[in-house]
């Protein structure tokens, strides 16, 4: 169906290309666009799409789009899509909010407050305050240090987070780091939670430590190493991830929910196996991404290692699988 012919009633339009984005994010610009990335090879964005459909019968002013991930790259990319499902809210032509990940609830927590009230919950509402009080410390205390920037670590989205990213990697300091550009509602929630106005925040252990100026004063005067945590040399951790199983495998996603083909695919081969093996989802943690393709020499994933050594990708797996050497390699024979 053609962007333009997308009306205000109860269905889901189905967008194929860059051009029929952009002149719906115009031709809708008044209302609550709600687009779901989605790929036909994931079970979870068919769940998410029959969600989606339900939610636009009720909710017939929002408009509600499916976008084919891989096949729109210059859109995934545009808005960082890096897993599906994904969806990203726009108002006025501009991303408000985001959720990744096949949560109904939260779709429709989200899609009732964006169309009920713009961005933010009612002030009225204590409930949804209590919600998003009980979020905003579980993120704070998602990992021993992090860091809420505009961007993320590999692209910086403003000046300061650039800083603060710059100083935390020449002190060798492993964080986790949350955009604060992809929610709309932990950007202004976090505010007040933190009673800190602005962006980047830095917490270790939960606790605010403050700001870029804050940072840069605890790096001159040298406590700064004391109060984070070091991260070990990406060597090193790199040989203790690809020997953690006798049979490892990273990949975009897990075992419950490959986030690429290739990477579903192989799990179903390796599946059928009944051999045990463990994963990593290499989505969540770009160092460990960019990292493993020289330490191996592999540029792509997924990446199957037996016994810390690398065996291959998916087209490697399915010729020992053609040839019956696959079951031989992960019992460790070969």
């Amino acid at each position: 169906m053609a962007a333009g012919a997308a009306e205000a009633v109860a269905e889901v339009v189905e967008v194929g290309s860059a051009g029929q984005f952009e002149e719906l994010l115009r031709l809708k610009a008044k209302s609550l666009l709600v687009i779901h990335f989605w790929a036909p090879w994931a079970p979870q964005c068919a769940q998410m799409n029959d969600v989606m459909a339900e939610l636009a019968k009720e909710h017939p002013q929002v408009s509600f789009v499916k976008l084919e991930a891989e096949a729109v790259p210059e859109v995934s990319e545009k808005y960082e899509i890096s897993s599906v499902p994904t969806f990203v809210f726009f108002k006025n032509s501009q991303k408000i909010d985001r959720l990744d990940g096949a949560h109904a609830p939260e779709l429709t927590k989200k899609v009732e407050r964006h169309a009920s009230s713009g961005c933010f919950p009612p002030s009225a509402d204590e409930h949804l305050k209590e919600d998003l009080s009980l979020r905003l410390k579980k993120l704070t205390h998602a990992a021993p240090c992090m860091l809420f920037m505009k961007g993320t670590p590999q692209e910086p989205r403003c000046g300061f987070s650039k800083q603060m990213v710059e100083i935390l990697h020449k002190h060798n300091i492993q964080f986790s780091s949350f955009d604060i550009f992809s929610d709309e509602e932990v950007r202004q929630g976090l505010k007040t939670y933190s009673n800190w106005p602005t962006y980047p925040q830095l917490y270790v252990s939960g606790e605010l430590v403050g700001g870029l100026d804050i940072i840069k004063e605890l790096e001159a005067s040298e406590e700064l190493d004391t109060i984070c945590p070091k991260a070990p040399k990406l060597e090193e951790r790199l040989k203790v991830l690809t020997n953690k199983a006798s049979v490892m495998l990273f990949m975009k996603g897990n075992k419950q929910e490959a986030k690429c083909g290739f990477s579903k695919q192989i799990l179903e081969i390796l599946n059928g196996t009944g051999i045990e093996y463990e994963t990593f989802d290499i989505l969540e943690d770009e160092e460990v991404r960019q990292g493993l393709k020289t330490f191996s020499n592999w540029p792509t994933y997924p990446q199957l290692y037996v016994k810390g050594e690398l065996v291959g990708g998916l087209d490697i797996v399915k010729e020992l699988k053609e040839n019956g050497e696959l079951l031989p390699i992960l019992r460790g024979e070969n």
